[in-house]
């Protein structure tokens, strides 16, 4: 007590000079002593001055500085993910614009998900604290004044890979600008653009696994399978640091009721984040456990999972619901895990793959069963990743067949007689001129002459 208010006479010294001078002055002039005021001593003085309230600090509350990041967010994966968690890292609070339908269209395609979905799955991340609904892909004047005004933004965040306009221009660039832009590192190893490929690839795969299974009993023809399936395998590499930067760092309390849930978890969607919502809720700390590549592939297909453990991982991380992972959990929940984790309830949602369960296998849940701490939740989505995968496969045909139509719009425009397919991303077209001649061209850069407003991705024309 003594020394804040101690503290509290040089505070007014530095704030208050003038002040504090013309008071020692009129104390020297009367004469100021302990007999002076009865005994009053100069180690009281503080208290006094202290209630007079001139001294005390003005307490400045350091104003907390917001960041705006923002996205389409189809298909959503950790890359997104750990760009918004270095986003929040440059300041104290952190609000996503997820970019409209409407405005999706205009420049990159038709999404995958919905905005209802897209919405489900950004508000689930843990290093986020507001969500805008259908910004704008670029960032207008108008809207950058919003964001500043209304929504006290202090910097616009973007990745370090460019993003341009169908001009050829810089989305950001206004922020640059208003010297209102930071910038963050792009995580590499993933895109959406190659999750789309791996799905592609993972049908192609099963595809063709199908059309020879009559010769599957021929040596050498399961290691030519794990090859075919192997081949879409994302190449990205974990690490101890980034795993660190996704988890809660924290363990359950002494009396926590620890929820288990497992899955695969594979192209973590809008279904994964709200099942995991409802399981949080019935206890204090949320325990996922994330099969492994091998289970997965064995109880769903060759081609599965898209996502590899270690993705699958830090996406089940990120979500703000979870608190701890097991990195390849048992596909069984046995009695010493239960043990272990000191599990209170194991749940299990409604809504799964089809064929999750191999016939004649014994159930995985048992032994919680048998304990009586199993139960079955009632899964708010009915979203699964097969029918993400449908909805991908449909857009990629649905694609094909403007390519087409587009394809046969040049031919006409340009006089072309013959083209020649080079590849399975270009051609080469051989026009009726004075000197004719040959001329390769990709499959996108005909559609981007003919709708000049779609940016196309060369992963979708895989056939």
């Amino acid at each position: 007590m003594e020394y804040e208010s101690s503290s509290s006479i040089w505070d007014g010294v530095y704030y208050y000079p003038h002040l504090f001078g013309g008071l020692m002055l009129t104390a020297a002039l009367l004469g100021l002593s302990t007999s002076y005021f009865g005994g009053l001593g100069f180690s009281s003085l503080p208290y006094m001055w202290s209630d007079l309230g001139i001294f005390h600090k003005k307490k400045c509350q350091k104003k907390r500085i917001r960041v705006y990041m923002d996205g389409c967010f189809d298909l959503m994966h950790y890359g997104h993910a750990n760009a918004l968690r270095q986003a929040k890292a440059l300041g104290d609070e952190l609000v996503v614009g997820v970019v409209s339908d409407e405005e999706i269209v205009a420049n990159k395609g038709p999404p995958v998900l919905s905005m209802e979905e897209r919405l489900a799955l950004v508000s689930g991340l843990k290093w986020v604290d507001e969500v805008i609904a259908n910004a704008p892909y670029a960032i207008t004047e108008k809207f950058m004044n919003s964001l500043f005004n209304e929504h006290k933004i202090d910097y616009i965040i973007h990745g370090d890979d460019p993003c341009l306009l169908s001009d050829g221009t810089d989305a950001y660039a206004l922020a640059k600008k208003a010297g209102r832009y930071k910038q963050i590192k792009r995580t590499e190893g993933v895109s959406s653009t190659d999750i789309v490929g791996r799905i592609l690839s993972s049908l192609k795969d099963t595809k063709t696994c199908e059309n020879h299974d009559d010769s599957s009993s021929l040596p050498g023809n399961a290691l030519k399978g794990s090859q075919s399936t192997s081949a879409h395998m994302s190449q990205f590499l974990p690490t101890s640091r980034r795993i660190v930067q996704f988890s809660n760092g924290k363990g359950p309390g002494p009396n926590a009721r620890v929820v288990y849930i497992d899955g695969a978890f594979d192209l973590f969607h809008a279904g994964h984040v709200e099942i995991l919502r409802s399981a949080r809720q019935l206890g204090d700390f949320m325990l996922v456990g994330i099969h492994t590549d091998q289970v997965v592939s064995e109880h769903r297909g060759k081609g599965h999972p898209i996502m590899h453990l270690h993705e699958r991982s830090l996406s089940v991380l990120a979500c703000r619901y979870v608190d701890e992972v097991i990195i390849g959990a048992p596909w069984e929940v046995t009695k010493d895990m239960v043990t272990t984790f000191n599990i209170t309830l194991v749940v299990h949602g409604t809504v799964a793959e089809n064929n999750s369960l191999l016939a004649g296998e014994p159930d995985p849940y048992a032994v919680p069963k048998s304990m009586g701490i199993f139960q079955m939740l009632d899964s708010p989505k009915t979203i699964t990743t097969t029918s993400v995968a449908q909805r991908i496969v449909s857009n990629h045909e649905a694609y094909l067949v403007f390519l087409s139509f587009s394809l046969l719009l040049y031919l006409n425009e340009f006089n072309v007689i013959s083209v020649f397919l080079l590849d399975q991303h270009s051609i080469c077209a051989f026009h009726v001129e004075s000197q004719p001649f040959f001329e390769p061209l990709h499959f996108y850069e005909i559609a981007w002459k003919k709708t000049n407003q779609m940016a196309m991705s060369t992963a979708l024309f895989t056939h």
